[in-house]
C-alpha cells in the first residue's frame, strides 16, 4: 500500500514536473513576450510619430503610416508569443500571407488609387486650396484623401476623383505660381493707326491697378492677318485676380477703342459680281 502511494506521488510529481510546469512557464513567458511586444509597439510607434511630424509629413498620411506599423508590430509580437507556446507559426504565417495576397488582388484598384494618393500627398503637385485642372476636371482643391481627391468646380459642383486618375494624367496648377500671365489679342483695321492703338492700349493697362508694373506688359504686333492686324496684349497680374481681370480687362479695351473711333474688324468677303462681256467676265 505503501509502494502504491509512492508511486501515486511520483506520477503526480512528474506529471507536474514533465508537463504542468513547462506549460506554465511557457505561458508565463508568451504572456510576457506580448505585454513586452505591446509596450515596445507602442514605444516605437511614438518615436515614429515624432520623427515623421519633425519631417513635415503630411497628417492623415502619418496617421496611416503609423496604423500600418502599429498592426505590424502586433502581429509580430502575436506570432513571437505563440511560437513560445510551441505553436507551429510557419503554417500561420503562411496562411497570413496568402491571405494578404488573396486581398491584395481583389483591391487592385483601390491599391493604385493609395499609391497614388500617397504620391500626391509626399510629392505635393498641388494642396487644399489651390484651383487645378486633371483627369479632365477643373476646380478648387477641397481635400486630399488616401484614395480619392475632392474638387470644387468654379459653379460650385463637387467632384470625387480616384487618386490613380490624377496622377495618371497630366496636372496644371493655376495656383502653384504667384502670378499669371493674361493673353490677350486685340485686332484693328488696316486703316487704323497702330501706334495710337498700342497707345489706347498701355493706357488702359496703366489705369488697370491690378496689372503688375513687373514683369512689364507686352504690347506688340503679332500677326498681319487677312482682315485686320492683331497685337497681343500681355500683362502680367496676381494669381488670384486672374480670372477677374482678364474680364474686366477686355470690356475695357473695346471701351478705349470705341471711344478712340478704333475698329475691331470682324471676318469680311468681299464678292465681286461681272457681267457677261466685262473685264474679267467669262
Amino acid at each position: 500500500m505503501k509502494e502504491q502511494l509512492l508511486s501515486s506521488e511520483w506520477l503526480q510529481h512528474e506529471w507536474l514536473r514533465s508537463y504542468v510546469w513547462p506549460w506554465a512557464i511557457n505561458l508565463a513567458l508568451a504572456a510576457a513576450i506580448f505585454l513586452a511586444g505591446r509596450w515596445a509597439a507602442r514605444l516605437l510607434v511614438s518615436v515614429a510619430d515624432k520623427l515623421l511630424r519633425r519631417g513635415g509629413m503630411e497628417e492623415m498620411l502619418a496617421h496611416f503610416v503609423l496604423s500600418i506599423l502599429h498592426g505590424l508590430m502586433l502581429l509580430l509580437v502575436v506570432v513571437a508569443a505563440l511560437n513560445q507556446l510551441g505553436v507551429d507559426t510557419t503554417s500561420l504565417v503562411a496562411i497570413i500571407g496568402a491571405a494578404g495576397l488573396a486581398v491584395g488582388l481583389s483591391l487592385q484598384d483601390s491599391l493604385k488609387n493609395f499609391a497614388a494618393g500617397v504620391m500626391l500627398i509626399v510629392f505635393r503637385p498641388f494642396k487644399a486650396g489651390d484651383y487645378v485642372e486633371a483627369a479632365g476636371t477643373m476646380g478648387t482643391v477641397e481635400k486630399i484623401n488616401i484614395f480619392s481627391s475632392t474638387f470644387r468646380t468654379a459653379d460650385n459642383r463637387e467632384i470625387i476623383i480616384p487618386n490613380a486618375a490624377i496622377y495618371s494624367g497630366v496636372i496644371t496648377n493655376y495656383s502653384a505660381r504667384s502670378q499669371r500671365r493674361i493673353d490677350l489679342v486685340m485686332s484693328i483695321g488696316y486703316g487704323d493707326d497702330i501706334r495710337h492703338a498700342k497707345g489706347v492700349i498701355e493706357s488702359v493697362l496703366e489705369a488697370e491697378d491690378r496689372v503688375l508694373a513687373e514683369p512689364e506688359p507686352f504690347i506688340g504686333v503679332a500677326e498681319l492677318g487677312a482682315s485686320s492686324v492683331n497685337i497681343h496684349v500681355r500683362p502680367w497680374v496676381a494669381s488670384s485676380d486672374y480670372f477677374a481681370t482678364s474680364c474686366d480687362l477686355k470690356e475695357k479695351l473695346k471701351l478705349a477703342f470705341d471711344d478712340n473711333g478704333i475698329s475691331i474688324p470682324f471676318p469680311q468677303m468681299a464678292l465681286h459680281h461681272y457681267r457677261q462681256g466685262e473685264a474679267g467676265g467669262g
